[in-house]
């Protein structure tokens, strides 16, 4: 089995959105925009944030039986991505946290996935900023990096538009956008100088 040599330094990717390129090769992350919840060595985890599913989230609630003291907002429920679709992932702002299931990913952004975020995101103190996703997208030790190497993802700067924004249509294009990049200018064929 080939080493890998870390591609980053410090935190490596969380915190940070991944833009799926033309190039990514795999149906389930067309025009994906996933924020990295953890990467390191061994792994790397995120959410994608911009497919909603038909599912919306009071009837989520309603279905777990998550009492609400407040009206939950109608939003769509995300598909996460492909690994554990039946657990759901929580990202919100960092004036929520449960110890020891919140895991802060960045300033102002954590991550929680048990029911103590569902019950506050229905009372009358919910987190500021919160959106939930089904399953995530999850990478083992190297397989992240070579996917970045071969031009499969582009790497940009997370903002709360990106994360939490309703416009999911329009997430991929705004993340490009926000690198400098034109997405009608952006093919699946690499160039070479």
């Amino acid at each position: 089995m080939a080493s890998h040599r870390p591609l980053f330094d410090g935190p490596y990717l969380k915190g940070k959105i991944l833009i799926a390129s033309p190039l990514i090769g795999d149906p389930r992350f067309d025009r994906s925009v996933v924020f990295m919840c953890a990467h390191g060595d061994d792994h790397a985890m995120g959410i994608i944030v911009n497919k909603p599913m038909r599912l919306r989230l009071p009837t989520l609630f309603e279905q777990l039986g998550v009492k609400s003291e407040i009206e939950v907002a109608d939003r769509a429920v995300l598909d996460g991505g492909p690994v554990d679709r039946d657990r759901g992932f929580v990202l919100h702002s960092d004036d929520f946290e449960h110890e020891p299931a919140t895991l802060k990913i960045s300033d102002g952004l954590a991550l929680t996935a048990t029911n103590d975020v569902l019950e506050a995101m229905a009372s009358p103190s919910p987190p500021r900023r919160s959106t939930l996703a089904l399953g995530y997208a999850g990478w083992e030790a190297g397989q992240l990096e070579d996917e970045i190497s071969a031009n499969a993802w582009l790497v940009a700067e997370a903002d709360e538009d990106l994360v939490f924004g309703d416009s999911h249509e329009e997430k991929w294009a705004m993340a490009l956008r926000k690198m400098g990049v034109n997405p009608e200018h952006l093919t699946g064929a690499s160039g070479h100088a």
